[in-house]
């Protein structure tokens, strides 16, 4: 078969927007109970509902939480740690309300028909992080308590499951409280907790406390953590050893707690760790009281291994995979999320026992011929003050096309939310939608990523927009200097502070010719005095405190200098979004239609942060394909 010749962003793709949203699912917190196994479900078919599913050892598939209900959680907006299971009976908190509801589905056909039963009382009151404790008849989570005026106030609370009134405040004081874990015994519970300015990634403590019969706690103490230290899940091994993942030495490694002593498991230029946007992560997890599986990344790329401490034996598993998470091990079987260049994400359970791998549930079900996906190669490039950034490049890539040989690829340049987040190389069918059309993508790990280190995370500590718009300004300028991409045919586009970096690199800069905006922020003054209380001194350590260093802001807000922009631009944007409101969208519309640029504005009435339903992901994946077209004048 003779390949057709097209220019490049011509091509016809069999990856499809309708493709891309039929029977995808998002998929998430994994658990055990018993031999049984729950997870959650995001649906953008049923407008991005959270259902909790449970597989039986016989293989049944069980949606357990009826229509009317969706297990999702708002604490620190982002939410996590949604729900637990215990003894075959569901507890989860509910979006629309935010109660704890109770469902007793054990033994039950149907457990959808079950009416799960509120057992948190009425009020304006968030929980997450839920945890039962079997011993005592009570449920510890966090809570996030909205009913005063001002700043919502943190708490770690029991909940007694047979007299739910009877709600007891176990820690309070810190503004910050995440990861209760119990002992095996149930005689000591740890937790980690943190104060303004400090994100978890910043700075976090772990304190541990003896838990008396009457369930309140005694003797608590700091035993980790400060405002330099980011301590990450903490977790008791079944001989009540306290482990947990600290960057204490740069990397986030293992360690545990040990003769009232603190020691590294093993040492590693890897991240054992990952930055705790949401509750209920998870990268390790214990086979027997002196073996543990774990997770950890290198270069951008996961491995999954056996860790023996006492003969300190590293032993990774030969797997495709090069990204994994939510680890989580029971009687010798591990579940995880993972996922690498050419398959999806799924739910993987890994028998020790007989060393088979099992795909327990894809989030989508589509077969596509690898000869329409791109495999993305980790880069390292030059930047500023001689130092080195990273990211993974997607060459075009249609087994039915090819371009005419004097012809370069357009490139679009991707720059991840968070910003303290990182990109993986993961399938992602929205980056694969674009490099089957002809497009070059550059998904680029700027300095403050996350999976290289603390020092490479500080890095954007006071640079928020000028460390990571010049990671991908120079990104983008070394793919074109190594003849792989067209100079003059190179956009930009991200999502919320990825959204802030695409703005920055706009303004700023002369080196992208479009780009596209999902929920970013341009106005970091606006973003400083109306944001939720989990980021509402995030830009103390990204930008300088406010209002004392209100300067900084201006001078790096794209509001103030739109007189610089002189290129299309194309914004998204959700409604009803409280992280980043519409009005910054709206501004730099205005702006912008006021100088008569080429600007376009795309809302959708029934989003918040992060667009979670199948015909709006549709919609705005199109439309930015089709204003790159124009702008580039590809097919003319």
């Amino acid at each position: 078969m003779s390949l057709s010749v097209a220019p490049y962003g011509s091509w016809q793709s069999a990856i499809t927007t309708d493709l891309i949203i039929k029977g995808a699912v998002g998929l998430a917190s994994p658990a055990w109970d018993g031999d049984d196994i729950y997870w959650i479900e995001g649906r953008p078919s049923e407008g991005g509902r959270n259902v909790i599913v449970r597989l039986t050892p016989k293989g049944d598939r069980i949606d357990c939480t009826p229509a009317a209900f969706n297990a999702r959680t708002r604490v620190h907006e982002y939410g996590g740690g949604s729900y637990t299971v215990s003894e075959g009976t569901v507890y989860f908190s509910n979006f629309a309300d935010g109660r704890i509801y109770r469902q007793a589905i054990a033994s039950v056909a149907q457990p959808t028909e079950i009416v799960p039963e509120p057992i948190t009382p009425e009020g304006n009151f968030r929980y997450a992080d839920l945890l039962i404790d079997t011993r005592r008849g009570r449920l510890i989570c966090v809570r996030e308590d909205h009913s005063q005026p001002g700043e919502p106030v943190n708490t770690l609370i029991s909940l007694n499951l047979n007299n739910p009134e009877d709600i007891q405040i176990l820690a309070t004081g810190a503004d910050f409280y995440a990861s209760p874990n119990l002992s095996q015994d149930g005689s000591r519970l740890c937790w980690i907790c943190w104060y303004h300015p400090n994100m978890p990634w910043d700075g976090t403590e772990l304190w541990v406390a003896e838990v008396t019969e009457n369930g309140t706690l005694d003797q608590q103490q700091r035993v980790a953590g400060g405002v330099q230290e980011s301590i990450f899940q903490p977790q008791w091994s079944p001989d009540g050893t306290l482990y947990f993942v600290s960057d204490r030495a740069n990397w986030w490694n293992l360690y545990r707690v040990r003769d009232q002593k603190i020691e590294p498991l093993f040492p590693l230029p890897a991240e054992f760790g990952l930055p705790q946007w949401v509750f209920g992560m998870s990268t390790f997890g214990f086979i027997s009281q002196r073996r543990l599986c774990c997770a950890y990344t290198q270069n951008g790329i996961w491995s999954l291994a056996t860790l023996d401490p006492e003969t300190q034996q590293l032993r990774s598993f030969d797997v495709s995979y090069t990204y994994i998470s939510s680890v989580k091990v029971h009687n010798n079987s591990i579940l995880m999320l993972a996922s690498s260049a050419t398959e999806p994400t799924a739910l993987v359970q890994l028998d020790l026992n007989a060393g088979e791998i099992n795909v327990l549930r894809s989030s989508t079900e589509i077969d596509l011929d690898p000869g329409y996906l791109s495999v993305p190669e980790p880069i390292e490039f030059p930047t500023e003050n001689g130092q080195s950034a990273y990211g993974f490049f997607y060459p075009p890539q249609n087994k039915d096309y090819v371009a005419p040989d004097t012809e370069k690829p357009p490139l679009l340049v991707k720059s991840h939310g968070g910003p303290t987040a990182a990109t993986s190389s993961s399938l992602n069918l929205k980056i694969q939608y674009w490099t089957s059309r002809g497009f070059a993508v550059l998904d680029v790990n700027y300095g403050g990523s996350t999976g290289y280190g603390r020092e490479y995370r500080q890095r954007l500590q006071g640079n928020w927009g000028i460390v990571d718009v010049a990671d991908c300004v120079n990104g983008a300028k070394f793919l074109a200097a190594q003849g792989l991409v067209d100079g003059d045919r190179m956009a930009i586009a991200g999502g919320s502070a990825g959204g802030y970096t695409t703005l920055c690199a706009l303004t700023f800069h002369d080196v992208f010719k479009a780009g596209a905006s999902y929920y970013g922020v341009s106005d970091l003054e606006a973003l400083a005095t109306d944001t939720h209380k989990f980021e509402s001194r995030y830009l103390d350590g990204l930008i300088a405190p406010y209002p004392e260093g209100r300067d900084l802001y201006i001078a790096r807000s794209p509001i103030h200098h739109s007189d610089r922009l002189n290129c299309p631009i194309i914004f998204f944007q959700g409604l009803q979004d409280q992280v980043v409101p519409p009005n910054q969208a709206e501004k730099m519309v205005q702006v912008l239609q006021a100088k008569g640029l080429t600007v376009e504005y795309v809302t959708f009435a029934d989003e918040q942060h992060g667009f979670r339903k199948a015909d709006n992901i549709k919609t705005a994946l199109e439309d930015e394909f089709q204003f790159y077209i124009r702008v580039f004048g590809i097919g003319n």
